[in-house]
């Protein structure tokens, strides 16, 4: 459970990325959710510089399709990252377990085999509020968060 606001950062921290794009691929499923984490990741990178025209969107049907929207994403666009957004509710089977560890692994073998950083922003909550929460609610934006990730990590 987050316990910090996700939407703290000390903005003197951040490299100045007016120079740099970045790609967002925003799943389709719990787009409520998956929206807010989007606004909350663009307007970031917008207040750090990132002109809107360096800020590429692509959207998939679910989060189990980010991963190879993201490998599509490193392939064909010249981005210094790209940040996956999606959102995984638990329910009453064990799809939640397949869909959560194959978008993780996923994204983790993104990260070793481009040499641009692909940046999880995907929420794995046990019910709607939790979601809600983390996607501009009580615990911040995750979205934020993941803008504030991919700037550090494009600068390495």
């Amino acid at each position: 459970m987050a316990t910090t606001n996700l939407s703290d950062y000390d903005k003197t921290t951040i490299p100045n990325s007016h120079h740099m794009r970045f790609g967002i691929v925003v799943s389709e499923w719990n787009q409520s959710i998956t929206e807010g984490l989007f606004n909350g990741a663009k307007q970031t990178l917008l207040d750090n510089g990132v002109s809107l025209e360096n800020i590429i969107r692509w959207d998939v049907p679910g989060s189990f399709e980010l991963v190879f929207g993201c490998k599509k994403m490193l392939q064909t666009q010249k981005v210094d990252a790209v940040i996956a957004i999606g959102s995984v509710i638990q329910g009453e089977t064990k799809h939640f377990d397949f869909v959560c560890e194959g978008v993780a692994q996923g994204i983790k073998d993104l990260n070793l085999h481009y040499d641009v950083p692909t940046i999880f922003c995907v929420l794995t909550d046990n019910h709607i509020q939790q979601s809600i929460d983390r996607s501009g609610g009580k615990f911040g934006n995750k979205g934020i968060e993941a803008a504030v990730t991919a700037i550090k990590m494009s600068h390495l």
